[in-house]
């Protein structure tokens, strides 16, 4: 199964991430099912939008650690989300962790609901936002960066939104992304697409210059004792050794 469903409605495609006993971590299968669905959306002459939305309480926890993508892939799906021609809306109402959060910073627009909070939880297991920092350094406040890739603190959709991560906190998230949807609806196809080249240029400039160092620097991460102590105390519901 690859925990993806695909709906359609009046120019507008809903991709929803539909994994939430397993809080929509991303497995290898299901960073293929979506590049697939996002290719035909980008070849869809009647998609004028694309939704990313989720079921359950998390929008995505970040990378499957029992089945991964791999960083390749996972780079090569978020760079797709930005150079989609359609633009691409998250809806987000819950939690957002880790690899979730790089999805989250490559769509053209997010919206959350006031309650949705946010981590980046990397180094509390001895790793670092490495690949996801490609679509989200370009787009975030550099301090509140800081802070939270330093401290994987949790924080709330209002500080997301004053950093660069959400477009908006939304009391009414229905209503927020029907209005924004009815009006790429009145869009045209070139227009949205020419538009979207332009405010995702440096984005892209971030991608061509920064991926393949980050790729790698994930990987050797990943490799280390730390990260193997980080992860297996994930497993084990314990603290890692290194907390004090």
């Amino acid at each position: 199964m690859t925990h993806l469903r695909v709906t359609h409605d009046h120019g507008i495609t809903t991709l929803t991430l539909d994994a939430p006993e397993n809080r929509n971590a991303l497995s290898a299968a299901l960073v293929t099912a979506l590049a697939g669905a996002l290719a035909d959306c980008g070849k869809d002459p009647d998609v004028r939008g694309v939704v990313l939305a989720h079921s359950g309480s998390t929008f995505s926890a970040g990378a499957d650690l029992k089945e991964p993508p791999s960083p390749y892939s996972f780079v090569a799906l978020m760079r797709q989300l930005v150079e989609l021609p359609k633009p691409v809306v998250a809806r987000v109402a819950g939690h957002v962790r880790a690899g979730g959060l790089g999805l989250l910073g490559a769509c053209d627009i997010a919206l959350a609901t006031r309650e949705s909070d946010f981590a980046f939880t990397e180094v509390r297991i001895g790793v670092a936002p490495a690949v996801i920092s490609l679509p989200l350094l370009p787009r975030m406040e550099p301090r509140a960066a800081a802070r939270y890739y330093l401290t994987g603190e949790r924080f709330d959709a209002e500080r997301a939104a004053a950093c660069g991560l959400l477009t908006e906190a939304v009391d009414d998230l229905d209503q927020a992304v029907d209005e924004v949807t009815g009006a790429l609806r009145k869009a045209s196809p070139q227009g949205l697409a020419e538009a979207k080249r332009l405010v995702t240029a440096t984005v892209l400039e971030t991608f061509d210059r920064d991926a393949e160092d980050l790729v790698q620097r994930s990987a050797s991460l990943f490799a280390t004792k730390e990260a193997r102590e980080g992860m297996t105390a994930f497993f084990e519901r314990r603290d890692p050794a290194w907390v004090l």
